[in-house]
């Protein structure tokens, strides 16, 4: 080069005249010297200077992009890189082109270069993932895994890109000898892959996204989903546990996501009151002015007891068998004052589905299930607002002359062994 040529026409001869034998050794120094000295200034400025004054900018800017760059030390990374340039080209303008160190220190910061040149460019995408998790509307994409599939593949590039570095070939050679290697990286990275292609489908289909409430009990996941990543997706349990899940498997195994209650505003209520069906009779007289005190209950006796009166009449049967005629029954009293509790509750969800349904007869007894909707979906409100509809249903209960069922404990056995010998005292 001209620049070594004029350095070596000024140096040189002053070298030679007065230490002729240590000429070549002293050039060599003064060069190493000075490029270190220069890289040095360098660094001073870029670190010292610029990246400090760009740090204060960011720490009081409320621009969450400054702040994502710098605490990614992305600044820092970048200004590594550029000194690995600059040694670069300082090698190559100071140092004699048939030396033996020039070969040496640029191939160190060639791979120096592609080294920080990779952690900037991981710097980039953790920045631009921490600006892209503040959108709202980025949040339905699998961005975590997407930039992990993307650090992945710079990783393996700049891999070949300093091993042909280190053996002097073109990076040709070894990408036409990937080839052959194919099924070993396929076998290698078979679960990153896999994970990529999951995390596309999640996104593309709405599947999954983070905060959502994921079911699982094949992989004992039952919680809020915290991290989508390249192979795995995190889900914090409700016991605060963390369960990893593959992230295939989220596409060849069925789980349930609760978003969809999440955004409807209502959080389902089925729940089932076994009643005794030794307890179930017809209404007589009493019985009925008894249930018309109650507020709810009275428009439905009143066009009910005249509906049946009217029906009974028109038939004349001989109402003194219980086998003729229409009759009032206390369960079925009942199941229409869940009905209309449940449709004038301030916290049911009065456009969603409220039903009360008689199931089929176990051996426990009569199934009475509710089916409704709370108008909430936070989970302790949901709880409380089951907990004191139930309350009051298990109260009331006795009012309609029915009883809940349930096995005989020990000590019911106790009381019946008690009874004979009360009688015989």
């Amino acid at each position: 080069m001209d620049e070594v040529s004029d350095l070596e026409e000024l140096v040189m001869p002053v070298l030679d005249k007065y230490i002729p034998q240590y000429s070549d050794v002293f050039y060599t120094g003064t060069v190493l010297l000075l490029i270190v000295l220069i890289s040095g200034l360098i660094h001073f400025v870029l670190h010292r200077v610029v990246i400090t004054w760009v740090g204060g900018r960011a720490k009081g800017d409320r621009r969450i992009w400054r702040k994502a760059f710098f605490e990614r030390k992305l600044f820092s990374r970048v200004a590594l890189m550029l000194q690995g340039i600059i040694i670069y080209i300082q090698a190559g303008i100071w140092l004699e082109a048939d030396g033996n160190l020039l070969p040496i220190i640029q191939t160190v910061a060639h791979i120096w270069i592609l080294l920080y040149g990779m952690l900037s460019l991981f710097s980039l995408l953790d920045a631009l993932l921490d600006i892209f998790q503040h959108q709202p509307s980025m949040r339905n994409f699998p961005l975590r895994g997407i930039f992990q599939g993307l650090k992945l593949v710079a990783s393996i590039f700049i891999g070949l890109l300093v091993i042909s570095t280190l053996i002097g070939k073109s990076p040709l050679i070894l990408l036409s000898g990937l080839g052959a290697m194919t099924a070993i990286l396929m076998l290698v990275f078979k679960d990153p892959i896999l994970g990529l292609v999951a995390g596309i489908q999640l996104s593309a289909n709405n599947m999954l996204t983070v905060d959502d409430w994921l079911e699982m009990p094949k992989y004992g996941a039952d919680g809020a989903v915290i991290d989508i990543g390249l192979t795995t997706v995190k889900v914090r349990n409700w016991d605060n546990t963390i369960t990893t899940i593959p992230t295939y498997a989220l596409i060849s195994d069925s789980f349930k996501n609760w978003r969809g209650m999440s955004e409807s505003g209502g959080r389902r209520l089925k729940r089932s009151l076994l009643i005794d069906s030794s307890s179930v009779h017809f209404l007589q007289e009493s019985d009925l002015e008894r249930l018309r005190r109650g507020r709810l209950l009275a428009p439905y006796l009143d066009e009910k007891v005249k509906e049946v009166t009217e029906h009974n009449q028109t038939q004349q049967l001989d109402l003194s068998s219980l086998v003729n005629g229409r009759r009032l029954t206390n369960i079925g009293t009942f199941r229409v004052y869940l009905t209309t509790l449940l449709k004038q509750h301030p916290f049911i969800h009065q456009n969603m589905i409220i039903m009360v349904r008689q199931l089929e007869q176990t051996p426990n007894g009569i199934p009475m299930e509710i089916y409704a909707f709370t108008n909430t979906t936070k989970w302790l409100d949901y709880e409380a607002i089951q907990g004191d509809i139930f309350d009051h249903i298990f109260a009331v209960l006795p009012e309609f002359g029915l009883r809940a069922h349930q096995a005989p404990t020990g000590y019911d056995l106790r009381s019946l062994a008690r009874e004979p010998l009360q009688r015989q005292a």
